[in-house]
């Protein structure tokens, strides 16, 4: 049919946009990595997924679509999307939810089920001639997926919102690399990324963004689109342990992430040497995936790789100060606020620390050089008094705006249950 022909079509640009951001970011040598750590889909037949739910299900209805199934040990945005899904199951809506590109498991599938969200399998073009008409909301995640999937919502679930989850705005990350990095391809890319996304944004009956930075920033480019801010979600744990009790450093975050091995280089080779000057006992503990490039990278001295850590609670109650020193990026840092929500004083850079309401001194310690960043560190590694106030300020920070109820106010307000029928269902 015309419409699967199109999809394929936009299938394979979207797929060349994501090789082509991933090249000039990482390289060749590291695009070919990152192809061969995702490895193959895995076999998995119907019967390995949960029930379809009854036809006769009377719940309003959302179909979500993501590149990868949402796994909250790899990366922050799948932990904000699955506190989402569980909001929004909660408050009623039906999710059946697509992984587009990347392999996902049976383990997957059972994640979701807990959740109340059906994982769904095969041609998203035939589950949308089947489905459309009962969809009343259809969530696309990340620019590549809503360029692939906005037309085809819009022609098989013409009564659905369309909403598109930014994530992060890609095109600001990439403007941030090429002004970081250098590069004719970068700017290049970030140009492209900027119109492409900017006209996602427009297509969409509803756009979220996870700061009231990358908020303001589009309402101003796009004044008639309606953009909202639904930001990090996470479980306020508390403090579990002293500032006497602790001691070395902690960086949370995946390497396939180009801020966060951009970000690891220049601390290791800038910042990492003058404090082990000043104390030579220290230790960084780096959890998070680890490919080739950044076991290179991460070994030397005092320095201890623990790769994807399935708990961090361990780490975060042991860990002194952890450090987000990001040269670039976009939307919030789910490395910032995981930290502060077990009472683990950050020390992060301008960027690290954009979008998420944190006082310099109070909340959180900002430096941009290196100099500056090796004495906040040393500061809130050395200062009872200090860390401590560090310690509370997080985590009030972290209730006051990223926690579950914070969140669910927003799923009521931005995803109210649809009017019955036709097209003035919402509100």
């Amino acid at each position: 049919m015309i419409d699967d022909f199109l999809w394929r079509m936009r299938r394979v640009s979207a797929q060349f946009e994501r090789l082509r951001a991933s090249v000039a970011l990482r390289g060749w040598a590291g695009t070919l990595e990152r192809m061969r750590d995702a490895g193959p889909r895995p076999a998995v037949g119907p019967a390995s997924l949960p029930p379809d739910p009854t036809t006769d299900d009377d719940r309003p209805r959302m179909l979500v679509i993501e590149s990868r199934v949402p796994d909250p040990r790899r990366d922050a945005g799948s932990q904000r999307l699955l506190a989402m899904l569980r909001l929004l199951a909660d408050a009623g809506w039906r999710i059946d939810v697509f992984s587009d590109m990347e392999p996902w498991s049976v383990d997957a599938a059972a994640r979701l089920a807990g959740c109340g969200v059906h994982l769904r399998d095969g041609s998203v073009p035939a589950w949308l001639r089947t489905h459309g008409e009962r969809l009343d909301a259809a969530m696309l995640c990340r620019a590549p997926i809503a360029a692939q999937y906005q037309n085809l919502v819009r022609r098989h679930a013409p009564g659905a919102r369309l909403v598109f989850d930014t994530v992060d705005l890609h095109f600001l990350r990439e403007e941030r690399a090429a002004h970081t990095l250098g590069g004719a391809e970068l700017h290049r890319g970030a140009a492209r990324s900027r119109r492409r996304e900017l006209q996602l944004v427009a297509a969409s009956d509803l756009c979220l963004v996870v700061s009231e930075t990358e908020r303001a920033l589009l309402a101003d480019a796009l004044p008639g689109s309606r953009i909202e801010v639904l930001s990090d979600i996470q479980d306020v744990h508390g403090r579990n342990g002293d500032f006497e009790s602790r001691s070395d450093l902690l960086f949370i975050g995946g390497f396939g992430h180009p801020p966060n091995l951009d970000g690891m280089r220049w601390f290791l080779e800038a910042v990492w040497p003058q404090l082990l000057r000043a104390d030579p006992a220290m230790q960084l503990h780096v959890a998070g995936d680890l490919n080739r490039e950044a076991r290179a990278l991460l070994t030397r001295e005092r320095v201890v790789p623990h790769g994807r850590v399935d708990d961090l609670g361990a780490l975060l109650a042991a860990c002194r100060v952890s450090i987000a020193p990001l040269r670039f990026g976009a939307g919030v840092k789910g490395k910032v606020n995981m930290a502060m929500s077990h009472g683990v004083p950050v020390v992060a850079t301008s960027i690290a620390a954009e979008g998420m309401h944190l006082r310099d001194g109070e909340d959180v310690l900002v430096a941009d050089d290196a100099e500056a960043f090796g004495q906040a560190v040393l500061r809130a590694y050395r200062d009872p008094g200090l860390w401590m106030r560090l310690s509370n300020g997080g985590l009030a920070n972290v209730e006051r705006h990223f926690s579950t109820v914070v969140a669910r106010q927003a799923i009521a307000r931005l995803f109210p249950a649809p009017r019955p029928t036709g097209e003035s269902r919402w509100a």
